[in-house]
């Protein structure tokens, strides 16, 4: 009997598996680039995509296979961007994606739909997001469960750490950087999607944190990842399982709320920054630190002067600031002249009241979230820096959260967050952390710095936040 187009289309010979087949890609091309720019963790935004490069491929479930069961697929794709006008050549960021191939999708997974390739080996199966389908989320947890290696991947267990079965799935709805998984009321997976090669700190300094018995993180229960590139390389973090903390909430609603009801929230802020200074304190004992001197000193400033200058160029309401802003860089640059030093450790990166959590019951704080902010390259967010650039950013936080709130910025709402700010440096100091008041220069510094990487980043992704770190740098140029 003669094999049927449809059947010819998706079999998968042993001599050519999925992740071979030189028309994967190309197949799944048309797809990709409708549906990747669209999501919240693209970083390309306002740039034609031109192509896709495949780094690696695994099937989790066979993908090709007869019958009505879902495929699991995880790629790693290069997506190849027009170059903007200030480059002449522009690298492509490396994704990960996770998607399930079906026969025929139920139509409860229809806004997960992706489309159905016109050709290649998964012709006439419709490709989604497997993100939104709690049974192929459930396999992934299966995966973590038994440690191993699957193709180019390596899923991987804490010693001694049991993971129990069965535990339904469900996708966490909120946009983000990156994509998490909810396994009943005890897990939280977050999915990387932007992937640098090398260790992740999400999963470097929690585990690390966990090794010092500092309670302020929940320690890394699992995690997979791929190889590394090269010989004597790291390992490439694609995901980390963690315990979720069902009773707490964030710091972000938090705040609003207190600022819906003009509620008092420098308690709370104090406290916050008690945990914050134990965390800075446990990864300056758990990891290496050292002293910025006047070269090193030098070289923070002229980072955040080249970012400023780049940030002025793609957002030129930024402009007409520039002279004045870069005048808190100087003067970080300047305390080296003067024979300054300050210590450097490993920090959280991209601390804000959207990465803490605080118990309903005795509140108390957690930080989570130890990635760094994902649009700056891996090995700066790895570096060795002074703990109050930390605190510079939660700062940053409480003026956010005073002038996004439902106040939308009023007399209030911006002395509440002053008295705020003013607690949680407060509590950081009593807990053993540097004064930030003692500072001066340096918290100017890398507050300006954060509010530049805000203008960038709302321009890019929330045009209709903008106006609030505008409102920061209006502030800081005029020195107040």
């Amino acid at each position: 009997m003669s094999e049927t187009a449809s059947t010819r289309a998706t079999r998968k010979t042993p001599d050519r598996p999925l992740h071979a087949a030189p028309d994967l890609l190309s197949s799944l091309a048309p797809l990709l680039a409708a549906w990747v720019p669209r999501q919240r963790w693209f970083a390309g935004k306002g740039r034609l995509i031109t192509g896709f490069s495949l780094v690696s491929a695994t099937e989790l479930l066979p993908c090709t296979a007869d019958g009505g069961t879902p495929g699991m697929l995880q790629l790693l794709v290069r997506a190849q961007q027009a170059a903007p006008p200030s480059r002449a050549t522009v690298a492509g960021d490396c994704y990960q994606l996770l998607l399930g191939v079906h026969p025929a999708l139920p139509p409860r997974l229809a806004p997960a739909a992706l489309g159905r390739p016109a050709g290649g080996p998964l012709r006439g199966r419709t490709v989604y997001d497997a993100l939104l389908d709690n049974r192929l989320c459930g396999l992934l947890l299966e995966r973590l469960r038994v440690p191993g290696r699957i193709g180019a991947l390596r899923f991987c267990r804490e010693p001694g750490m049991e993971l129990p079965s069965g535990l339904p799935a469900r996708p966490v709805a909120v946009e983000q950087s990156n994509s998490s998984v909810v396994y009943g009321d005890t897990f939280i997976l977050k999915v990387f999607r932007r992937i640098a090669p090398g260790l992740n700190p999400d999963l470097e300094l929690p585990r690390a944190l966990a090794g010092a018995h500092c309670p302020r993180v929940p320690a890394p229960v699992a995690w997979f990842e791929s190889e590394a590139a090269e010989e004597g390389g790291e390992p490439t973090t694609l995901g980390v399982l963690q315990p979720y903390l069902p009773d707490s909430a964030d710091g972000w609603q938090l705040a609003l709320h207190a600022l819906s009801v003009r509620s008092d929230f420098t308690g709370p802020a104090r406290a916050l920054g008690h945990a914050t200074a134990e965390v800075h304190t446990a990864l300056a004992g758990a990891l290496p630190t050292t002293a910025l001197h006047r070269p090193q000193l030098a070289e923070i400033a002229a980072r955040m002067h080249a970012r400023l200058e780049a940030t002025a160029r793609a957002v030129p309401l930024l402009e007409p600031y520039r002279p004045r802003l870069r005048t808190a860089f100087d003067a970080l640059a300047a305390l080296g002249h003067d024979g300054r030093s300050w210590a450097a450790q490993r920090i959280h990166g991209d601390l804000h009241l959207g990465q803490t959590l605080r118990t309903a019951g005795e509140g108390r704080w957690s930080l989570i979230d130890f990635e760094g902010e994902p649009a700056r390259p891996l090995a700066e967010r790895r570096r060795l820096q002074p703990a109050l650039r930390d605190v510079a950013a939660m700062l940053r936080s409480f003026d956010y959260a005073a002038r996004s709130g439902p106040a939308g910025g009023d007399a209030w709402s911006l002395e509440w967050a002053q008295r705020t700010r003013d607690a949680y440096c407060l509590g950081y100091a009593e807990a053993g952390g540097l004064d930030p008041h003692a500072a001066p220069e340096l918290m100017r510094a890398y507050e300006t710095d954060k509010a530049v990487y805000e203008v960038l980043y709302e321009a890019r992704h929330r045009p209709d936040w903008l106006a609030v770190p505008m409102a920061a740098v209006r502030r800081l140029a005029a020195g107040d």
